[in-house]
């Protein structure tokens, strides 16, 4: 997250249902922040499946721009009522969507998006513009999905690798900002090989499996409790596998926060297969967080 003062929570919004939602979760995101807020509409013409059409009595394409105006100070018109005295700024900027929100993200705060854009194929769970921007955004990407439950827990999936780290420290933080508890979860499944020679027995006593995996949870959020005194945080292990596990915990989770690439992931992988799924199947808005390239 970008620690420039003044830097804002940046929001893109393209008239669709998911843009207005991630608009609603952007606005209280920043106000709980106290970082100002900035909509973004990237201007394509002309767009395919756009819901807006030109007029047929302007220039090509001028109408579309008229209505993207229209929809953008619409935007900022529901992002200033959701969160009154939040400081709201709107743009147009012409390019594809990803682009120029990438282009946004070396300075913003935090990027917002909707988990699905306007158009497309209704099959399609998540739309590509989330998937490339968990996957590059150079600061936290937050995707507006599923249900916020208010009194939830904000669950964080820990493995400790360093991506995993700072999305406990991201996860807590937000936790205090929201007066919530945290609920850190390591999923496990076996021992496994770090290389040669290193194997476990195939009899290994359980109680002591979990031990150690308990201990990989604390190590995580060594030194946050004190950070945060007033945070309560929980730890714990369950074997399964963490895709499946994280998805159970969100359905009664106000926010889920991932690493964007978790341990044993192939190098290279900008977007761990645990964060890529969790943008696909969460029950509540989920939180990607990189660690550096």
């Amino acid at each position: 997250m970008s620690s420039v003062s003044g830097a804002a929570v940046v929001v893109g919004v393209d008239g669709s249902e998911p843009a207005r939602a991630a608009l609603r979760l952007a606005a209280a995101t920043a106000a709980r922040r106290d970082r100002p807020l900035r909509v973004v509409h990237a201007f394509i013409w002309p767009t395919l499946h756009s819901p807006v059409r030109p007029a047929t009595e302007s220039a090509p394409g001028g109408g579309l721009r008229a209505r993207a105006e229209r929809m953008v100070a619409d935007a900022v018109e529901e992002a200033e009522a959701t969160a009154p005295g939040l400081r709201v700024t709107g743009e147009i900027i012409d390019g594809e969507a990803a682009a120029v929100l990438l282009a946004e993200a070396p300075g913003a705060a935090m990027m917002v998006l909707g988990d699905r854009g306007a158009g497309g194929f209704a099959a399609l769970l998540l739309g590509s513009v989330a998937v490339k921007l968990a996957a590059y955004a150079d600061c936290p990407v937050l995707v507006a999905r599923g249900a916020q439950h208010p009194d939830g827990v904000v669950v964080v999936g820990v493995d400790g690798s360093e991506s995993s780290r700072r999305a406990v420290e991201f996860a807590v933080d937000e936790a205090a900002l929201r007066d919530a508890a945290v609920l850190a979860l390591h999923a496990y499944r076996h021992p496994v090989s770090t290389g040669p020679g290193d194997m476990q027995p195939l009899v290994y006593d359980e109680s002591e499996l979990r031990d150690d995996e308990d201990r990989a949870v604390a190590e995580s959020i060594a030194g946050l409790t004190e950070r945060y005194p007033e945070v309560p945080i929980t730890r714990k292990s369950v074997r399964g596998r963490a895709a499946r596990v994280l998805t159970d915990a969100s359905r009664q989770a106000q926010l889920l926060v991932v690493g964007g690439q978790g341990r044993g992931e192939v190098t290279g992988l900008l977007l761990g297969s645990v964060s890529q799924s969790m943008l696909h199947h969460s029950h509540c808005p989920v939180a990607v967080v990189r660690g550096p390239r």
